[in-house]
């Protein structure tokens, strides 16, 4: 039987253990959303995930509008992100970048231009800005014409993540971010060849991944979606139909591997009633499939003994512990999470964790 802990290999990368870090926004760089020092203490704490998926990292100054978020499309980023890349290298662990446009979430007074999505809908609740909550705003529908330019952005964004040391991208599709707003019928209300049937639904989700996959390597490029139940105000009326036509539109890409956030009935941070489509996916998608959210080592164990998953990525238990494999491993006690620190500047619940003391 395959374990947790068994090697697995992720396109490219041979991960050292089926224990993936999960994509986490922690708000530790500036203002000008240039990465800090303190995060390569942070990423490297938790080397011994089998691959780190880093922390969503904007793609533009357009598609980044939380707070204090780190992005990746000025030469100042990238050489900010180098040393924290070589901190995680250095500690023996390899990690993907993700890369993240939150469309319709993005906040004007964060970003400094108004948001964009598939159709014009305004997001329910309230975007976080430095100025506190603020109600979201209503987004401008992207032209076709503008596809494009939004797909090369992706692009620069992948190069710049290789030039950084990024050992692979992780495309952002999950969530209700812009990709999620193109893939759902719930928002993307468009009348063009990205809007309608769920292949057309799909085409821009098809189009970056392609595009990044021919910049940086089909074996370097993964994807994260998130489609049974709403997320951020994103739904789809037929989920089904849609992880269908996810699957087929990226099995031939080959990528390195899809990741899917799957909402559980007793979710602890978000809830769904829909079935989970990770069985479906795995019907029509021959890669390497990760599965995410609200696992403990028992479930995780079971859905990888099942083949419906090659590896697990932990969210929050990899927060409060920057060595989760070591403590699933021993079947030890996990630290508490501090929710108040989640998106502070400080190093106060953030690399403050302890870890267990090593024998000997």
């Amino acid at each position: 039987m395959i374990s947790l802990f068994d090697p697995v290999q992720l396109g490219a990368v041979k991960a050292r253990n089926r224990i993936l870090m999960a994509p986490l926004t922690r708000a530790r760089a500036t203002r000008d959303h240039v990465p800090t020092p303190i995060m390569a203490d942070y990423y490297r704490q938790r080397a011994t995930a089998g691959l780190i998926i880093s922390e969503g990292i904007g793609v533009s100054q357009q598609g980044l509008g939380w707070p204090f978020a780190a992005g990746i499309w000025s030469a100042e980023q990238v050489e900010a992100w180098k040393p924290i890349t070589q901190a995680v290298h250095d500690a023996g662990g390899r990690i993907f970048a993700q890369l993240w446009h939150m469309g319709r979430l993005v906040h004007s007074s964060v970003s400094g231009q108004p948001p964009v999505s598939s159709s014009p809908i305004t997001a329910p609740g309230h975007a976080h800005s430095y100025d506190g909550n603020k109600p979201y705003e209503q987004p401008r529908a992207l032209e076709a014409d503008e596809i494009p330019g939004l797909i090369a952005s992706y692009v620069t964004a992948a190069r710049n993540a290789r030039e950084a040391g990024f050992d692979g991208a992780q495309i952002h599709a999950a969530n209700g971010y812009l990709i999620d707003e193109f893939l759902r019928d719930g928002v993307n209300q468009r009348q063009d060849e990205y809007g309608g049937s769920p292949e057309k639904r799909v085409r821009l989700l098809r189009e970056i991944t392609q595009a990044v996959a021919d910049a940086i390597g089909a074996d370097r490029t993964a994807v994260r979606i998130s489609i049974n139940g709403a997320s951020q105000g994103t739904d789809d009326s037929d989920p089904a139909s849609l992880a269908i036509a996810i699957a087929k539109a990226l099995d031939p890409i080959g990528i390195a591997f899809l990741e899917m956030r799957e909402l559980r009935p007793e979710g602890t941070r978000g809830a769904s009633d829909v079935p989970r489509q990770s069985p479906l996916i795995r019907r029509h998608f021959n890669g390497p499939l990760v599965l995410n959210s609200d696992y403990d080592a028992a479930r995780a164990q079971e859905d990888l003994d099942s083949g419906l998953a090659q590896a697990i990525s932990f969210g929050r238990p990899f927060i409060a512990n920057p060595d989760l494999p070591d403590r699933l491993s021993l079947g030890a006690p996990l630290n508490p999470l501090s929710t108040d620190t989640l998106y502070t500047q400080g190093r106060e619940g953030y690399v403050d964790y302890p870890v267990l003391a090593k024998a000997g």
